[in-house]
């Protein structure tokens, strides 16, 4: 049994330990682009659109309205919705967005900060994490019920799965909410997309990416 369902099933005061993360503040790589970000036309929707340009030469298309946080070059948090804490880092409750991960983060990605290669979900916490939509639940996360190759751009396809997950009581392990984690996985390009609130939108932005 891994330790984060150890954690549940004892019942008892859980300590949160999550893989090194890059610091908010002065000293650190953040960027922010958004409504100051140069837009441009999606040609299949006429929406506006930012550019978010990332390594090996691939380009998202993503709206205007989102903004992203560039936290470190392997760390990119982009906000979508309501936010109570953008700062916050990976897994903080409350945040609607999804995360673009480069090496170092998918290094630390598994459970027990293993790496990351898509055979089990992206998880960088050696336990019981908060859930996504309410901090005072648990997030487990359990099989994939989808599994297979999804569009990213022109020429290429990242392996794509999708994760139940449950938010769980922590006085009782009492399951409260479910939703899915889905990811994106580019192993060439050491690139992995996480999305933990089944962003709208999203699987089309990715499907019409740029690769120069």
């Amino acid at each position: 049994m891994s330790k984060r369902h150890l954690a549940v099933a004892t019942l008892t005061a859980i300590t949160l330990l999550a893989a090194p993360f890059p610091a908010y503040g002065a000293n650190a790589a953040y960027a922010t682009s958004g409504t100051n970000a140069a837009s441009t036309t999606n040609a299949t929707s006429g929406a506006s659109t930012q550019p978010l340009k990332l390594r090996g030469g691939l380009t998202l298309h993503l709206p205007i309205k989102w903004a992203v946080h560039r936290v470190s070059p392997d760390w990119i948090h982009v906000v979508t919705g309501s936010c109570a804490k953008p700062s916050g880092g990976y897994g903080t409750p409350g945040c609607r967005g999804f995360w673009v991960l480069g090496p170092k983060a998918i290094k630390h990605g598994n459970e027990l900060f293993h790496a990351y290669d898509g055979t089990r979900p992206f998880y960088p916490a050696t336990d019981v994490q908060q859930c996504p939509s309410n901090g005072k639940w648990g997030q487990i996360l359990g099989s994939a019920k989808v599994k297979g190759l999804r569009q990213f751009g022109p020429g290429h396809k990242a392996a794509y799965r999708e994760w139940r997950a449950s938010c769980v009581s922590y006085a009782n392990g009492k399951v409260k909410s479910r939703y899915t984690q889905r990811e994106w996985y580019l192993p060439k390009t050491r690139i992995l997309v996480v999305d933990q609130w089944s962003t709208p939108g999203l699987s089309a932005a990715l499907r019409n990416a740029d690769w120069n």
